[in-house]
């Protein structure tokens, strides 16, 4: 039997899952065979984790993505006792994924996202093109109604909280940006004379505008000035600049020292950037908001589970009760499908009361 290896949620999964575990796989071949047809280059990498990592990052996902295909497929050959992936095949493949839904009892979301993993792992590294990939089963994911606090609930959570967590809080519900979204503003991204915000690779790697809200145009400034000071402590103490996106750094060697790319909201400490191995200053930590919301959730009475997305379905929900019109919404959330906006029109309705209970018509 395999050793259990631990649930943990998905962030952060492949630095605390694994603490006493390094998988060293090894490819059967120097080089995998490439497919018929593709173009893209031979993996240099011979270790099966550091193959995926190579492709993935070839592709352009994101590091969160990165980090949890990585764990999946440790999950994946520890559960089959250190196994090459290239030995196992559709029932090997069944079996894990039924673990993950039978014993472990994981969630469709988490289970599509193992099987994404996998299927990634067996087209893109391996470079199997097998048919049972195509018959392996993907659960249907289930359409929930989300959390949203009231106009009055909201007020009541967002005057607790304070400091730079507090300005975050109060952005994400003012822009309905998702967190990941507002921790990586960089200062070029605020447009104080057109009282816009421009929000740069979002989910899905595209670009959007969102309205910066009057009330916190001058306690961004403040912001400003405070991440302005810790940017001029690291040019005096000439440590590096912060991460670019894709190859930026390369074409434009002094951007990441400069202000215009400086975060928004940058972290008091530095910290070692995952893929570069260099030591910097990153953003905000995403857990400190968390933490926040939970704090001034419990002091506020606040019974509903409040997260930083609760915020964005509060955004969306209080726009269209004034009566926004629901393609302006979908294009603030940055939605490909106005039906995925649509799931809000059920809060309203619900919220609404126009439908009167039987029960109120006895009295």
């Amino acid at each position: 039997m395999p050793r259990p290896i631990p649930w943990r949620p998905s962030r952060g999964l492949v630095q605390r899952a694994f603490p006493d575990h390094t998988v060293f796989v090894y490819s059967h071949e120097t080089r995998p065979t490439r497919r018929i047809g593709d173009d893209r280059p031979p993996l240099k990498s011979t270790r099966l984790l550091a193959q995926l990592r190579e492709r993935l990052r070839y592709l352009h996902y994101s590091l969160r993505t990165e980090q949890t295909y990585v764990y999946w497929t440790r999950f994946f050959v520890h559960f089959h006792a250190l196994r090459h992936p290239r030995e196992l095949g559709q029932p090997e493949v069944e079996a894990f994924l039924t673990m993950l839904a039978t014993e472990r009892k994981v969630s469709v979301s988490t289970h599509r996202q193992a099987l994404s993993a996998l299927l990634f792992l067996y087209r893109e590294v391996l470079g199997q093109e097998l048919p049972w990939l195509q018959e392996i089963g993907r659960p249907t994911p289930k359409r929930r109604i989300p959390a949203v606090l009231g106009a009055i609930e909201c007020r009541h959570l967002l005057s607790l909280m304070e400091g730079d967590t507090g300005l975050l809080a109060r952005l994400l519900y003012g822009t309905g940006m998702r967190l990941a979204e507002g921790l990586s503003l960089r200062v070029k991204d605020l447009d104080f004379d057109r009282r816009v915000i421009v929000v740069r690779e979002g989910k899905g790697a595209k670009d959007r505008v969102v309205m910066l809200p009057r009330a916190l145009e001058q306690p961004l400034r403040e912001q400003l000035a405070r991440s302005r000071a810790l940017w001029e402590a690291d040019r005096a103490a000439l440590r590096p600049g912060v991460s670019m996106p894709d190859a930026l750094a390369a074409k434009y060697p002094r951007a990441a020292q400069s202000w215009a790319w400086h975060w928004v909201f940058p972290s008091p400490g530095l910290s070692i950037d995952p893929r570069s191995g260099i030591r910097r200053r990153h953003h905000l930590f995403e857990d400190r908001l968390a933490r926040g919301l939970r704090r001034a959730a419990a002091l506020a009475g606040i019974e509903t589970h409040v997260t930083a997305h609760t915020l964005r379905h509060s955004f969306a929900t209080h726009l269209l009760q004034a009566g926004t019109d629901i393609r302006t919404v979908q294009e603030l959330l940055g939605h490909s499908d106005v039906s995925t906006t649509m799931i809000y029109t059920h809060v309203l309705k619900i919220a609404a009361g126009g439908t009167m209970s039987p029960l109120d018509a006895l009295a």
